[in-house]
């Protein structure tokens, strides 16, 4: 595989564009398509940056390429970069305090979202036809909510994340972006380890408490689009079902009550079993990204910008004294809870987040509330290993709007097949 390197900046997207060439023949399946990879994924001879230029100094060049890239080079694609990416992936903002911010094609003044925003970004401003993310808090589903594109996070696991920096492993996954659902779905039949037969749709929920976090007017529109949708492709709306599902998990997860804090049950319009599982899921990740990157932070005392610095110094302080354990078992109970709620052919219908993306230099205290919402949605899959597509649903008083569609874990390729259906009806 020849790079041909150039410094070069599209939009801010990219950290390096150059050029991979196609290998082998395993497939033609992504012939005469471009793509590119977030600055976290290994490419053979290249120091893979983590988004920070002193972990670029500290760090040799990679030795092989990641194999989700090397499976899309055998595909007939071509790679022509290496995206922009928030600093060592803490962020959902997509402001990188050393390498500046990709600009949002669709909202110019609006944040990118991370902490896969490069790439984001590369594909809303159609400089590829699609492009490598990962998501583990919402990396893949914020961005592509805040560029009006379409984003997968596929089931945790399923997708090979060999050769990709890890942020914390219990809900780390490698995801990609597209512009329709035609592409999405077709980078999904070369990286998707799963059964590639379609199934009918069974049951269609929808999350009414979810969506009262978004203003009232966001709320109706959304679920009447979504509504519409299904009845237009299955010719009734018998099968559309409305849940808490905020009431669902707090009765069907009993160990989430470790997380139920006086915090957890503020009055903020967030079901306080939501808030909880977001909580379990920070605590966790915050673990798992000292035991992987607390070594490194202590010795180096690297360059972090506004609010990655605190919360990496934040994550540095978890001991496994502090409900590890208990997160843990969160996560088993709720894959067990949603998946006898949705079985292999049902499908549950969220916000991807609370509301457009905010706007750039937004001070971090000023988030908080937003932010707080934001994981409360993205916690659902990230905690229970579901795999959820945020579809782009236009643009609404200047900024884009999305929802997001979750299935079972392993039935990304049913996931896919909905998306796409939904997409040819609504004619995105």
């Amino acid at each position: 595989m020849e790079l041909e390197m150039e410094s070069l900046k599209s939009c801010g997207a990219f950290m390096k564009r150059f050029t991979l060439e196609p290998i082998g023949s395993d497939s033609d399946e992504l012939n005469g398509l471009t793509f590119a990879v977030k600055d976290i994924f290994d490419l053979e001879g290249q120091i893979t940056g983590f988004g920070n230029p002193d972990w670029g100094k500290t760090h040799s060049a990679a030795k092989s390429t990641a194999s989700t890239v090397v499976s899309l080079l055998k595909s007939g694609a071509t790679c022509i970069g290496k995206t922009v990416m928030d600093e060592m992936a803490y962020s959902i903002n997509g402001e990188n305090f050393h390498y500046g911010t990709p600009v949002n094609p669709v909202a110019p003044d609006r944040v990118p979202g991370g902490s896969s925003s490069g790439s984001a970004v590369a594909v809303g401003a159609k400089i590829v036809d699609f492009a490598l993310g990962t998501d583990t808090g919402g990396s893949v589903r914020v961005p592509a909510s805040y560029c009006g594109i379409y984003g997968i996070r596929p089931s945790h696991g399923v997708v090979s994340i060999d050769g990709v920096i890890p942020m914390a492993q219990s809900f780390d996954t490698v995801g990609w972006f597209a512009r329709d659902a035609c592409i999405l779905k077709q980078v999904g039949r070369v990286l998707l380890q799963s059964d590639h037969e379609s199934k009918g749709l069974s049951k269609f929920i929808v999350a009414e408490d979810c969506f009262k976090l978004l203003d009232s007017k966001s709320n109706h529109q959304l679920i009447e689009i979504l509504g519409d949708s299904v009845r237009k492709l299955y010719g009734s709306d018998q099968m559309i079902k409305y849940v808490s599902i905020g009431d669902y998990i707090e009765e069907n997860v009993p160990s989430l009550k470790k997380f139920m804090t006086i915090e957890t049950c503020s009055n903020d319009y967030i079901p306080s079993s939501l808030r909880a599982l977001s909580a379990a899921m920070r605590l966790l990740q915050k673990y798992e990204f000292k035991e992987n990157h607390g070594e490194w932070v202590s010795a180096v005392k690297p360059s972090l910008g506004p609010g990655i610095a605190e919360r990496v110094q934040d994550a540095l302080k978890t001991t496994k004294d502090e409900d590890i354990d208990a997160s843990r078992t969160v996560k088993t109970e709720l894959l067990a809870a949603l998946s006898a709620l949705l079985g292999d052919s049902g499908i549950l219908a969220i916000p991807t987040v609370p509301g457009p993306p905010p706007k750039l230099k937004t001070e971090t205290t000023t988030l908080e509330g937003f932010r707080a919402k934001a994981f409360s949605l993205l916690s659902i899959a990230g905690v229970s290993g579901f795999c959820q597509v945020s579809i782009p649903l236009g643009i609404q008083d200047n900024l884009p709007i999305s929802v997001s569609l979750l299935a079972n874990h392993g039935s990304d390729w049913f996931l896919l097949s909905v998306v796409e259906a939904i997409h040819n009806v609504l004619n995105l």
